[in-house]
């Protein structure tokens, strides 16, 4: 079965902020640290990587968060405490009206029916030993949950609903490209119909012409199923396509939370400003000279700081272009600076009216 390039085709939930709704997912002051320990018979306690420090996040039924951020800045660690595969440090996650902080794998097994993963990696997250048929019908053997029609007919069902031969129910992984694997995947997580999906970077490991025919397959299973997303990505471009509310984390912080027109548009924080300003334009405005118009492209000097000992204050200063003294001295709280756009920073940018205003783009 061949894939053929496909365009991203634009939901109507895409084409702006999507209305606020009953609310599905809340995080408040999230923390996971992970010790850092010396010797082997005494271990000595030497600190802790501050991989998540203390976010807060929430999300609609039927929305898609997107989670933008550079490597190592904790993403992927918050979507593994989301889905309790990690035990959080501290902090609050409750799931449709359910406290799973700090359940036990006993009390958790149910509700994991309500929350899946898809991971990143096509390859490694599909056991090469067993057959299609075997790993998306493993939810339900796990759940002890018998079908209407039994486990067989609803795998078929689930490979159709993705795109999928049924047919190829007792292949093996070797057989299929990677898009076909993510999407088998993507049937394992559907098994149990979740009420809310984390999808760690789903298409990044994916050729470019197959990645819009998987953005393109989740936001279709989200009409059809009422599904709500949190979309792990550092892809700006996937992250505007799909995302309903995007927010922007930073060494273990969330630095500016916002909807997606308007966090595009009008970046407040300038790690947003120097990320968007890296984007690609497709299609550069040609000017009346007949010079195309180019994007001023903001370099950020220096390396993203050790999690184990993060700078004081806000964690950005190191790095920013209007740094001043209070950025090392004082933490900016997440404020609200306009309706649903919140800020972490003591000098945002984009503060004028649209008309005055000095973006990035």
């Amino acid at each position: 079965m061949t894939e053929q390039t496909q365009t991203p085709h634009a939901s109507p939930a895409a084409e702006g902020s999507a209305p606020a709704g009953e609310t599905l997912l809340e995080v408040t002051a999230l923390v996971r640290h992970f010790p850092v320990t010396r010797g082997i018979v005494f271990r000595q306690k030497l600190g802790a990587v501050r991989a998540v420090d203390g976010i807060d996040l929430s999300v609609s039924k039927g929305q898609t968060l997107g989670l933008v951020g550079e490597s190592g800045c904790g993403k992927t660690t918050t979507g593994r405490l989301l889905t309790r595969l990690d035990e959080p440090t501290s902090g609050r996650i409750v799931i449709d009206g359910h406290d799973v902080t700090h359940l036990r794998p006993g009390k958790m097994r149910p509700l994991r029916r309500e929350i899946q993963m898809i991971f990143q990696d096509p390859y490694s997250s599909l056991n090469p030993r067993h057959t299609v048929g075997a790993i998306v019908g493993a939810p339900f053997r796990l759940q002890k949950l018998k079908p209407p029609g039994g486990i067989k007919r609803s795998v078929q069902e689930l490979l159709e609903l993705v795109g999928l031969n049924p047919e190829h129910y007792n292949r093996y992984p070797h057989e299929f490209s990677g898009g076909q694997r993510q999407r088998i995947g993507i049937a394992r997580t559907l098994a149990l119909r979740p009420k809310l999906i984390v999808a760690d970077e789903p298409v990044s490991a994916l050729d470019v012409s197959i990645q819009a025919q998987v953005v393109n397959l989740l936001e279709d299973l989200q009409d059809e199923l009422g599904l709500t997303y949190v979309v792990i990505a550092h892809d700006l471009s996937v992250v505007r396509h799909i995302s309903d509310q995007v927010a922007v984390m930073y060494l273990g912080k969330i630095v500016e939370v916002a909807d997606r027109s308007s966090l595009y548009t009008r970046p407040r924080h300038p790690y947003t400003v120097a990320l968007l300003s890296a984007v690609p334009v497709p299609e550069p405005v040609t000017s009346a000279s007949g010079q195309r118009e180019r994007r001023h492209r903001i370099r950020l000097e220096g390396d993203v700081p050790s999690p184990l000992l993060p700078p004081p204050a806000c964690r950005f200063h190191t790095r920013c272009w209007k740094a001043q003294q209070i950025c090392r001295t004082q933490e900016p709280p997440l404020a609200e600076l306009a309706p649903g756009h919140r800020v972490a920073c003591h000098f945002p940018e984009n503060t004028g009216p649209p008309a005055e205003s000095k973006t990035a783009t």
